[in-house]
């Protein structure tokens, strides 16, 4: 669950929205028109204005960190930075790579020889580490190929199925019917509901 009151961040907002447990929300919307400003504030990355909410509590009612384990961010490109794969997951060898295609050697890999798509399903897998009740995922899939997409989103409806809430920005407009319950669309600053999904 989570539930979004007045959130305005710069010329995002105000923003009201509620995801039940386990539902899929796609968030489109013109170049620049704010889709990764409103996922930064809703995970609490950068200052904003509002009331926002998830099962275990309120954002106000916890520390930073703690609220973006829980609200986990996926961003167009993902941070890294230590030079081996391992060094950035808890329990590397509990993380089920072969879910997203890869490489059971890959914890042992420097990150500066992943390609872009390595990096980005390394990085899904690094947020689950810590079973977050939300996902805001900003164009996850925008660097994989078809068979990789696939895996991403079975691995993904999976969180789904376990009752974890998501925000899916996407350009694709199949991806959105796909994966989405609803289909929303960032446009001047706010979000309405698109046509149909």
């Amino acid at each position: 669950m989570l539930s979004i009151k007045s959130l305005t961040r710069l010329h995002i907002g105000p923003v009201n929205l509620s995801l039940a447990d386990g539902e899929v929300v796609a968030v489109t919307g013109p170049s620049g028109s704010g889709k990764s400003v409103l996922l930064r504030a809703i995970a609490d990355l950068d200052p904003n204005e509002g009331m926002l909410e998830i099962n275990s509590g309120t954002r106000e009612g916890m520390l930073a960190p703690e609220w973006r384990r829980k609200v986990a961010y996926l961003p167009a490109e993902s941070g890294w930075w230590a030079d081996i794969v391992s060094q950035h997951f808890e329990t590397p060898e509990k993380v089920d790579l072969a879910s997203l295609g890869i490489s059971p050697d890959a914890m042992g890999w420097e990150v500066a020889r992943l390609s872009s798509g390595e990096r980005q399903r390394l990085a899904f897998l690094r947020l689950l580490e810590h079973q977050p009740e939300v996902l805001l995922l900003d164009e996850p899939t925008a660097p994989l190929d078809a068979e990789n997409t696939a895996l991403f989103e079975a691995r993904l409806k999976g969180c789904v199925q376990a009752g974890v809430s998501v925000i899916l920005v996407t350009h694709d407009p199949e991806q959105a019917a796909r994966m989405a319950d609803r289909h929303l669309v960032l446009a001047d600053g706010l979000l309405t509901e698109a046509a149909h999904v």
